[in-house]
């Protein structure tokens, strides 16, 4: 098991960018793929970024290719989204989630087992 906390979100104009944090506890981090995923008012959630043990593999949904980064810091136990040129359409909570052992081409928030409360992410435009 490992516990999440993301930080860094907050309100930005559209065309701005925020740089989100997931930092993890526990000693097996680097054997979880993290996923972000984030969920507007009245919508479902929705996969955004994941990215898996070694940092080196990582898969964006399509509406935030190009736009977006997910990284990963395994000696900081630490994931971090990017983003970059921010729409008013991004606007929404976006939370990070851990699997052990997980595949970054799982999508749906059943896959991941551990998440994070959420930080709220605002685009004005």
């Amino acid at each position: 098991q490992v516990q999440l906390v993301e930080s860094g979100g907050g309100l930005v104009q559209a065309g701005g960018s925020l740089r989100l944090s997931c930092a993890a506890s526990g000693r097996t981090f680097i054997t979880y793929t993290v996923g972000w995923f984030r969920q507007a008012p009245g919508k479902e959630r929705a996969f955004v970024a994941a990215i898996g043990c070694s940092g080196g593999n990582t898969n964006y949904a399509d509406y935030v290719k190009g736009r977006f980064n997910i990284s990963r810091d395994n000696a900081e136990k630490t994931v971090y989204l990017q983003m970059n040129s921010l729409k008013p359409e991004d606007t929404a909570v976006y939370s990070c989630a851990a699997r052990g052992l997980g595949s970054i081409w799982s999508t749906r928030p059943e896959s991941y087992d551990n998440w994070g409360q959420g930080t709220q992410v605002t685009v004005s435009s």
